[in-house]
């Protein structure tokens, strides 16, 4: 029998959090990766050794320079942690599993505000990419959830806290070139 997650590690549906399926673009896999490799390379020795040159200061119970690396420590132990969970339980998004001719993880996406006419351009990515600013937007937002499985020329309706926005889909271009930064055009 399999020993259940510590307490507070679980979801609302009763899963352990570590077990939570991380959907990532080939580049965004890339990128963890290279992440976990400066924290595990790099970063790490760095906080040892400032850890080190702080416990030679002397009384750690007045030492701010230690509480400081220790926290750091902890951080990026954690954040080790947190990716390896994400790469365990990757999944990489195959385009060629969807239809071209529908949203999907992996697009890059073109709406139009129905009621102003603003124009925006998004790669739709999983949670763990997600960089709205950067226009990378996740499945699980409001946007990305009512885009999902839509084609070219639908109207969508998206539950905002501004109440409910029409968007209607313009374009959708395949392939993994992300959106730049949000592009706001009125037509």
């Amino acid at each position: 029998m399999e020993a259940p997650a510590p307490l507070g590690l679980h979801t609302p549906e009763g899963t352990a959090l570590n077990d939570k399926e991380t959907v990532l673009t080939a580049a965004g896999l890339q990128k963890l990766q290279d992440e976990l490799d400066e924290l595990k390379t790099v970063h790490r020795r760095e906080v040892n050794d400032r850890i080190r040159q702080a416990k030679e200061y002397g009384d750690l119970s007045e030492n701010a320079e230690y509480e400081d690396a220790k926290q750091e420590q902890a951080f990026i132990e954690g954040r080790i942690l947190k990716l390896e969970a994400m790469l365990r339980n990757a999944r990489i998004i195959d385009e060629s599993a969807y239809a071209a001719d529908e949203v999907h993880l992996g697009c890059v996406v073109k709406v139009k505000d129905a009621k102003t006419g603003e124009a925006r351009e998004f790669s739709l990515v999983g949670s763990a990419e997600a960089d709205p600013i950067s226009g990378r937007i996740s499945n699980e937002s409001p946007l990305g959830r009512a885009l999902l499985g839509h084609k070219k020329g639908t109207l969508v309706d998206v539950a905002t806290p501004r109440g409910i926005m029409q968007y209607k889909i313009e374009a959708i271009n395949n392939g993994s070139a992300p959106a730049k930064k949000a592009v706001k055009k009125a037509s």
